[in-house]
């Protein structure tokens, strides 16, 4: 335990000379930090969670419970699971990234415990996630335009520090609705860094083993393990449409014609139909502008061509009164393979309601397996013959298993 306190410890001494910016980047996106990151007993946090009692959901390394600090803070707690290999590399990448990051639109990691048990310890970010509010059509009237519009800028401020602006350049790779917290003021807070990953400035993408949730991963990462920013900025896209139109993209069924939530945005777009997109419970209070222009940003977003994505610097931009005309969007999906279904698809939900159903299918008439990965209609990982001979696997993702929690492959 000793080394994974004076680990923890290296981490934070660089902090007060991470990354330096203009006073108005820091006015705009910096956190005035009052407290720095701090070694919380087992017994503080024994006493601030009533036991470990107060569940507020299950990571994907463990479970995370509510609690209350004797000054009055509220935080959420991350338990490491005993019986979790995968969930120790995570925790621990999560402290080591968070621990110098500092944004309004990324959740602030207050401290941690080594001993007995592993815990981190964050900021009580109380209205939850994104995807309790948005796919739960009882709570759903609560994000309104204005609140949904300034999540897709928060957000894309937030991934914006991370690629560019913080010391080190960040790629989250598991960018979601569910990662995504809200704070008492409806601001977004990009969480669960389990998965992050650091990439070098000279480098254009890194190889990787595949790692994310089925519905938001790129396909050039999904299938080759190529992972840049562009991954991140895909799963963004997929974000946009989502909070535009309600709908989760892995469980997309409104239109036989359409794979995905992506496909049928991109049919309505190219009819000149945007607005048809937008959530009904919008149409009071939505500005058709905006929302026109969201849509075309998602579009661009998700992108088959990472090269044809644009930069999350380029995406802040667009979403500024100042951004101009924007491009034209090309079909998304996989490169070279069709996206219109040759038959009747098989879903089934996972455990935790995120993961997409598994097709049992091995003809070539389900060749779109690996694009309904990227679409949630279709684990990636039960990918057809025919992807397998045409389309061979990276040697990053090719020895994997899914982790039961996160849709993630994890080292077997």
């Amino acid at each position: 335990m000793v080394t994974f306190k004076n680990f923890f410890l290296e981490l934070i001494k660089p902090c007060n000379s991470c990354h330096t910016s203009t006073p108005e980047d820091q006015d705009q996106k910096e956190v005035d930090v009052s407290q720095e990151q701090k070694i919380f007993t087992f017994q503080t946090l024994i006493s601030a969670t009533n036991n470990l009692e107060n569940k507020l959901g299950q990571g994907g390394f463990g479970p995370v419970f509510k609690g209350k600090l004797q000054d009055g803070r509220e935080i959420a707690v991350k338990k490491l699971s005993e019986t979790s290999k995968q969930g120790k590399r995570e925790f621990t990448n999560e402290a080591k990234l968070l621990a110098c990051i500092q944004h309004r639109n990324v959740v602030s990691l207050l401290g941690y415990c080594a001993f007995p048990e592993k815990l981190l310890v964050y900021e009580y970010v109380v209205n939850e996630s994104l995807d309790k509010l948005l796919f739960k059509s009882a709570k759903r009237d609560v994000l309104d335009w204005k609140r949904r519009y300034s999540i897709i800028v928060g957000v894309a401020q937030g991934l914006l520090y991370l690629h560019e602006d913080s010391r080190d350049r960040i790629i989250h790779r598991d960018i979601k609705a569910s990662n995504i917290l809200l704070d008492g003021r409806w601001r977004p807070k990009i969480a669960d860094f389990g998965m992050a990953r650091l990439y070098p400035e000279d480098k254009t993408h890194v190889n990787t083993r595949v790692a994310g949730t089925n519905g938001y991963m790129a396909p050039e990462y999904a299938l080759h393990g190529n992972l840049s920013v562009k991954a991140d900025v895909y799963s963004y896209g997929v974000v946009v449409l989502e909070l535009i139109s309600g709908h989760k993209n892995s469980t997309f069924n409104l239109d036989p014609e359409c794979d995905n939530l992506l496909d049928w945005a991109y049919k309505l777009y190219a009819k000149g139909k945007s607005l048809e997109i937008m959530d009904s419970t919008l149409a009071t209070s939505a500005d058709p502008n905006q929302v026109a222009t969201c849509v075309q940003i998602g579009l661009l977003c998700t992108q088959s061509d990472p090269k044809l994505r644009p930069t999350m610097r380029q995406v802040v931009v667009m979403l500024s009164k100042n951004g101009g005309p924007l491009d034209e969007p090309t079909k998304p999906g996989y490169q070279g393979f069709k996206t219109r279904r040759t038959g009747r698809r098989s879903n089934s939900s996972s455990s935790t309601g995120n993961s997409s159903g598994t097709s049992s299918r091995t003809s070539r008439s389900t060749t779109m397996s690996a694009t309904r990965a990227v679409g949630g209609t279709a684990s990636m990982w039960a990918s057809s013959s025919y992807l397998r001979r045409h389309h061979p696997p990276s040697s990053s993702c090719a020895s994997s298993v899914s982790d039961p929690y996160g849709k993630r492959p994890i080292e077997g």
